[in-house]
């Protein structure tokens, strides 16, 4: 069922509009939600999602991936929002926002220019596939709160959210089932138009005419604290007047813009890869972060709340045919065309079916194949990828679930390669022992290394030949050191042969703590000894 959700397929023009109008839609109730998450009006959220869209499709390194406000974003923005509410009330707050932005768009571009965006490859599938199922379960629980409606505004503005009367909640259930099963099966009849707008378009339809009577984008608006429609005035360049400009000021908003910055190019990279894999194609990192950069830059002058790459919107895209950069740039349009003329029409359509949507992105989001790897894979293995699912689940802070990630990767990977350390006896006289060592030196396995060699007992010339082993660190250099004064304390000889070239390059630099000879009658033997003082 779920196999044929993403399949390899080239992108026309025809599938990347359709695809594009698709997107255009289901980014309007997620950048309504990730408004009232950061504090901000929903026409802020809705031409963020279109400035950023435009941009990193035009400009961005990925084809037919979609950005456009993100929770992870508005969760991070909400901090400026609330520091300058602090320092002058609810319109400083906006400014702090926006000023907070373009400085988050600097560093991004920064990233990019100083080519940056090559360590996303640094991420091990684990942690990849970890990240996919915490975000699949993100959204789909942040469509749960379209289930609920206004109960209770209390004094200090906080809305109080309960769950729908039976009769609503059926309706909406019945509405979402059906825009899934819309999705699935319209597909194995026709291929014409992309099923996620055919659902859209069937229930709204019906929605507007009357056939039912369903929560629509409008009770949405209206529960969040608007008035029900979206506001058609094209956004104009944001006020800074009033801003003080000095150290202290930027002092307070700089770790914020670099969350900002982090986040945004984590998700986008990792978003990237995931798309790159489901496409079998290749996306420019580099060029990504430049672009997202030069979107948050322009988004924070005209007065938005910024965002990144949108995981569910961009497997929407491409489940829909959208491969091309038409299909961002038709979206971000289609988007900021509703707000400015189709604004009454758009708040009719029934929540229900791009909720729909919305779970069926979920299904196929989500890696299915990562449950059948209980019992089949190492147990370590099994552990990031949970503890990455977990962080991001229940953190929200999708870099310090990728951050938790690589480091629980790389403590395994040094854990694993510690115990592969192997030491061998490959010939013996009563003069010479000549030892075969296997596999890494470095901090992890220096103390396993430094146990196999009993230099009081030892016989009077020892030769270790690492033709099989590398010196990875300061620490195997100086586990070498270590060796070579214990041997030279009890009267012996320590040599060392067949360092391949980056260990000698790497035992040069470091003269100070090491000296290394050539050898006379071999090329390839080397002699560590201490310096004299």
């Amino acid at each position: 069922m779920f196999s044929d959700l993403f399949r390899k397929k080239n992108g026309n023009w025809k599938d990347d509009t359709l695809s594009g109008l698709t997107v255009a839609l289901a980014l309007v109730p997620e950048a309504i939600a990730f408004s009232f998450l950061a504090g901000v009006n929903p026409i802020i959220g809705l031409w963020s999602a279109v400035f950023v869209g435009f941009i990193t499709s035009t400009l961005g390194g990925r084809p037919g991936m979609i950005s456009g406000a993100t929770g992870a974003i508005a969760i991070v923005a909400a901090k400026a929002v609330d520091l300058g509410e602090a320092a002058g009330g609810e319109e400083m707050g906006l400014k702090y926002l926006f000023v907070t932005l373009v400085l988050a768009g600097v560093i991004q571009l920064l990233a990019g220019a100083l080519k940056l965006g090559r360590f996303i490859r640094l991420v091990p599938h684990p942690v990849m596939i970890g990240f996919v199922n915490g975000l699949a379960i993100v959204i789909g629980l942040g469509q749960l709160g379209f289930f609920k409606k206004l109960a209770e505004v209390k004094e200090d503005g906080t809305r109080i959210m309960e769950w729908l009367p039976i009769p609503e909640l059926a309706l909406m259930v019945g509405l979402v089932i059906g825009a899934m099963a819309i999705i699935h099966f319209l597909p194995k009849y026709t291929k014409a138009i992309p099923s996620a707008l055919a659902a859209i378009l069937l229930i709204g339809t019906l929605g507007y005419f009357g056939v039912f009577d369903a929560r629509t984008i409008a009770d949405v608006l209206k529960d969040g604290g608007g008035d029900g429609t979206l506001s058609n005035a094209f956004p104009v360049p944001a006020n800074f007047a009033g801003l003080t400009w000095d150290w202290p000021f930027f002092q307070s908003i700089l770790p914020i813009a670099l969350t900002i910055a982090l986040v945004g190019l984590i998700e986008s990279l990792m978003t990237m890869q995931l798309i790159d894999e489901i496409t079998e194609t290749r996306g420019q990192g580099n060029r990504e972060c430049a672009a997202q950069g030069a979107a948050n830059v322009l988004s924070g002058l005209f007065g938005g709340m910024g965002g990144c790459a949108m995981i569910g919107q961009s497997l929407i895209n491409i489940r829909s045919g959208g491969r091309g950069r038409t299909s961002g740039i038709v979206a971000a349009v289609a988007l900021g065309l509703f707000i400015l003329f189709a604004g009454p029409v758009i708040v009719q359509i029934p929540i229900a079916a791009l909720v729909g949507v919305m779970f069926m992105v979920v299904i196929g989001t989500f890696e299915w194949s990562s449950l059948r790897t209980f019992g089949k894979v190492p147990v370590s293995e099994i552990f990031v990828i949970l503890a990455v699912t977990l962080v991001t689940v229940f953190m929200h802070n999708l870099a310090l679930a990728v951050f938790v990630g690589v480091i629980l990767s790389a403590l395994v990977f040094a854990w694993e390669s510690s115990r592969h350390v192997n030491v061998q006896v490959e010939h013996e006289t009563e003069d010479e022992k000549i030892y075969s060592l296997d596999g890494l030196l470095y901090f992890g396995s220096v103390r396993d290394f430094a146990d196999h060699f009993q230099a009081r007992s030892d016989v009077p010339n020892i030769v270790i030949d690492f033709a099989r082993a590398r010196v990875c660190d300061l620490s195997g250099i100086e586990a070498i050191n270590a060796l070579t004064e214990r041997y030279r304390k009890a009267g012996k000889n320590l040599k060392l042969r067949h360092l391949s070239p980056d260990c000698r390059r790497m035992l040069d630099r470091a003269s100070a703590l090491i000296e290394i000879e050539v050898a006379e009658d071999d090329p390839e033997y080397l002699v560590a000894r201490i310096k004299p003082h």
